[in-house]
């Protein structure tokens, strides 16, 4: 598992999270996505590592600007 959190600045409300959230999930296979307007970033979960490049064409062709796009390793935190 992998955990991909890239900033992204243009996003003004709950709709633009929602816009980036559906293009993220339509284009790649990822187990989670969550972004905020109000700290500018987009966590993505996902099995395997997901091209950078090609995250950010995806949000780009938005009309959003990707400013940091960054991949660290996914623990599943829980009881057992």
């Amino acid at each position: 598992m992998v955990k991909i959190t890239m900033d992204v600045e243009g996003m003004a409300c709950g709709m633009c999270e929602a816009h980036v959230n559906d293009a993220v999930r339509k284009g790649f296979a990822v187990k989670k996505v969550t972004s905020s307007h109000k700290k500018g970033k987009t966590e993505i979960i996902a099995k395997a590592p997901i091209d950078g490049e090609e995250l950010k064409k995806t949000i780009e062709s938005l009309g959003y600007k990707v400013l940091d796009v960054s991949a660290e390793p996914y623990e599943k935190k829980g009881f057992f």
